[in-house]
């Protein structure tokens, strides 16, 4: 798989990537992944730090699966790495060696483009995941370029992305009726990203009182609180502005609940920022990046996931909040809307203050609603686990391997 991100950059792309690749593997495939090389993990700080290589001991990718590309920083994107092009013979040399049966792209950059080469010098198929709808992003990564000049660059990204690769899929319903505006040669396959229900799961009270205690002590404002949990970017686009827009009216209700900010990026200063002004720090924690089993943990002793984002393309976090047998409180638009499908595991509610904070005081205020609402969360995310979704990408692989076989050899006649 070659992909412009995953870990320690911390996002849906290298969760994704994650989690298809750890399957497969366990399914007896051979996976390689290409990434930019990252100098140090954003998430090997605070209270992460502390337990991140216990965590790392429970699982992952080895790095003998993983080519990591030299790289620069992306001017606009701090968080973000390229791959030095220059490293495109390397790069290919190591795909030599590998000697893949396909090629999955994860991302339209540089690494991208290594591996449409890698793909038409071996003569084998490449297929594509296009995870991102950019038009919501480049206004918050490039705010000072002029909108024409926006529209002008998405198009050349998006319509080159569309036409290099053999087979595209994509893990909306929202990015496939998206995708068929640029008239694809072939139709896309619709794939959600699974969650990994082996991390994502239910702890027992024992197993959950002992973390509780741990991240208490780094975290003195937790205790004896009833933690409402937002997981994610930090970042404008993701509808931040909401959540201290509820959280006022549901601390007046309830002064038990607290505020717990589990993620980072570009905006997090200003969120902080925020809290302070409108009165808001000792109701908030914020823990910086954390490792995905460290943020399972996390899931199980909050009391309800909140998330407002209206930008998402699939809305994992939501999936695996419920996994974890937590409600979910979302705000029902692009891929919240796909999961969820309605009041599934929880409320899905319009981009409004109000009803949002009356789903949440409902399940905070109502014992026998909540545990209606966990048990169904809990059994709904099971439609969305790694498992399930792990065996149709096999399927698309087979038939794209075929496919292209076949299409080569009529050429040859």
């Amino acid at each position: 798989m070659f992909t412009d991100s995953y870990w320690p950059r911390v996002n849906g792309v290298s969760a994704s990537v994650e989690g298809f690749v750890s399957a497969l593997i366990k399914l007896g495939h051979e996976v390689l992944i290409i990434c930019p090389y990252y100098p140090e993990s954003p998430m090997q700080t605070g209270f992460a730090k502390v337990l991140h290589d216990a965590a790392m001991q429970t699982g992952g990718i080895p790095e003998s699966s993983i080519i990591r590309v030299p790289s620069l920083p992306v001017p606009i994107s701090k968080e973000d790495r390229i791959s030095k092009s220059h490293k495109l013979f390397w790069v290919s040399k190591q795909i030599d060696k590998f000697k893949p049966d396909i090629i999955h792209i994860q991302s339209e950059f540089v690494t991208a483009d290594f591996g449409y080469y890698c793909a038409r010098v071996n003569k084998i198929p490449a297929v594509y995941t296009y995870h991102t709808l950019w038009g919501d992003y480049m206004k918050t990564y490039i705010p000072w370029a002029p909108m024409f000049i926006l529209k002008i660059i998405l198009w050349i990204v998006e319509s080159t992305a569309f036409r290099r690769p053999y087979r595209v899929i994509v893990p909306s319903e929202v990015i496939l009726q998206y995708a068929q505006k640029y008239k694809s040669k072939k139709t896309p396959y619709l794939l959600p990203t699974g969650i990994d229900n082996k991390i994502f799961y239910p702890r027992n009270d024992a197993e959950n009182t002992a973390f509780r205690q741990s991240i208490e002590e780094a975290y003195t404002k937790l205790k004896q609180k009833r933690i409402l949990l937002y997981a994610g970017r930090v970042g404008k686009e993701k509808n931040l502005e909401l959540i201290l827009k509820v959280a006022p009216k549901i601390i007046k209700e309830r002064e038990d609940t607290i505020f717990l900010i589990v993620g980072s990026g570009p905006d997090i200063y200003w969120f902080k920022e925020e809290c302070e002004t409108l009165g808001l720090t000792e109701h908030f924690v914020f823990t910086g990046y954390v490792e995905r089993r460290l943020l399972a943990s996390i899931y199980c002793i909050s009391k309800i996931f909140i998330f407002p984002s209206t930008t998402e393309t699939q809305g994992l976090v939501t999936i695996e909040a419920m996994l974890s047998g937590i409600p979910v409180v979302a705000v029902g638009e692009r891929g919240t809307l796909m999961v969820m499908r309605g009041d599934n595991g929880g409320f899905m509610v319009p981009d409004d203050a109000g009803i949002f904070t009356r789903r949440v005081l409902d399940l905070l205020d109502n014992e026998e609603l909540y545990k209606k609402k966990s048990a169904e969360a809990l059994e709904y995310g099971k439609n969305w686990t790694m498992d399930v979704m792990v065996k149709r990408l096999e399927n698309i692989y087979t038939e794209t391997i075929v496919a292209y076989k076949k299409e080569r050899e009529q050429k040859n006649y």
